[in-house]
């Protein structure tokens, strides 16, 4: 971590992230995980996998 900070600061100012630029790379994330969700649409298997108790082998 201290690497990354001592590389930023010999970086021209003009070229370090601002904090626009991550806020815009969280959002960017958060909407391309969302459409990926949104086109896969895994209800029924998330369904099935985590809410549903399987029945029991013996029976």
């Amino acid at each position: 971590m201290a690497g990354e900070a001592v590389a930023v600061k010999f970086m021209k100012p003009k070229f370090r992230p601002q904090a626009i630029d991550i806020q815009a790379a969280a959002f960017w994330g958060v909407a391309a995980a969302t459409t990926a969700i949104w086109i896969v649409q895994p209800f029924g298997w998330l369904k099935k996998t985590f809410f549903e108790k399987p029945e029991p082998e013996g029976k």
